[in-house]
């Protein structure tokens, strides 16, 4: 039987994950290069928008890895 539960955890637990790291690593990044005013509410919601879509681009790809490998043992059957 199949546990939509656990499965629902991990998916969760793999996009916050996901979404903290991807946070930290674009504090690296300059953004006084590219936007004109970085300090302004226009820009830190840019910011954010930014992080969520690549973090979810990463946890979909990680997720996807997860659930082919886990698929990947039935070809030996």
């Amino acid at each position: 039987m199949y546990n939509f539960g656990a499965d629902a955890a991990v998916y969760i637990f793999v996009h916050i994950v996901m979404l903290v790291v991807t946070w930290w690593a674009l504090q690296a990044f300059q953004w006084e290069r590219v936007l004109k005013h970085p300090k302004s509410p226009q820009a830190k919601v840019l910011i954010i928008l930014f992080t969520i879509a690549i973090s979810y681009l990463v946890s979909q790809f990680f997720l996807s890895y997860l659930d082919h490998s886990l698929i990947l043992p039935n070809l030996f059957e």
